[in-house]
């Protein structure tokens, strides 16, 4: 199991399904961890009943519930069901979410790319006014170029992170969530800056000089 983790984390995001059921089917006895432990890319799933396309990142054909029409596709019998509060909470999530897009999905790309963010939140009792929270957040990035200048060019990754915080319940769990998601993603954004662009721009310095350099040649003895 160690070793299956070690190389899903090394698998490229897109290859990420393939690798995945490769593995399930040489460890089945491990079949629960793999899929609860490996996160794959969110898929874009269409339906007439959905207010905007649901994405999810389970494998696929496997029953999913979508969070606005809170129905299962494909059909599922003695599905499990959120409970009434947690189904509110879910309705006002989605709300926000779909609000907040506008500020955040509806720009242009000058390049093939892809950031996929998948976060999962485990919420304690309330005790005291005061609720324990445990964020986990995934990252997967996807980035292409191919042109004549530069040639073709693929960077993808991923990474995942971890947050406990302790915070009052005043002004509720959404707002909490809100908070939490934002600056792990700002952490997120950081590493990735650090550890993909910086290290690729890095290699690429390397390997290939400076323009300065190369209109600066050294003249011909011969």
């Amino acid at each position: 199991m160690e070793a299956a983790m070690g190389l899903m984390r090394r698998i490229p995001p897109k290859h990420t399904e393939t690798a995945l059921s490769a593995l399930l089917t040489l460890l089945p006895q491990h079949s629960s961890d793999l899929l609860s432990q490996v996160d794959q890319p969110l898929q874009d799933e269409s339906h007439p009943k959905n207010k905007p396309a649901d994405m999810y990142c389970r494998p696929r054909f496997w029953p999913y519930r979508c969070p606005w029409s809170n129905k299962y596709h494909p059909p599922l019998e003695d599905a499990p069901q959120p409970s009434p509060e947690l189904r509110k909470l879910e309705v006002e999530a989605n709300e926000d979410v779909d609000g907040s897009k506008s500020g955040h999905g509806r720009r242009g790309y000058l390049q093939e790319g892809a950031w996929d963010a998948i976060h999962v939140i485990e919420v304690g009792p309330e005790e005291e006014d005061i609720v324990q929270y445990c964020l986990t957040s995934t990252v997967m990035l996807t980035l292409t170029t191919d042109n004549e200048s530069s040639g073709s060019f693929n960077l993808s990754g991923s990474i995942r992170r971890q947050m406990s915080m302790k915070l009052s319940f005043s002004e509720g769990h959404l707002c909490n969530m809100g908070k939490m998601i934002e600056e792990m993603e700002g952490k997120l954004r950081n590493s990735l800056d650090q550890v993909y662009f910086g290290k690729t721009n890095e290699m690429v310095c390397t390997l290939r000089p400076p323009a300065e350099l190369v209109q600066m040649k050294l003249p011909d003895t011969r």
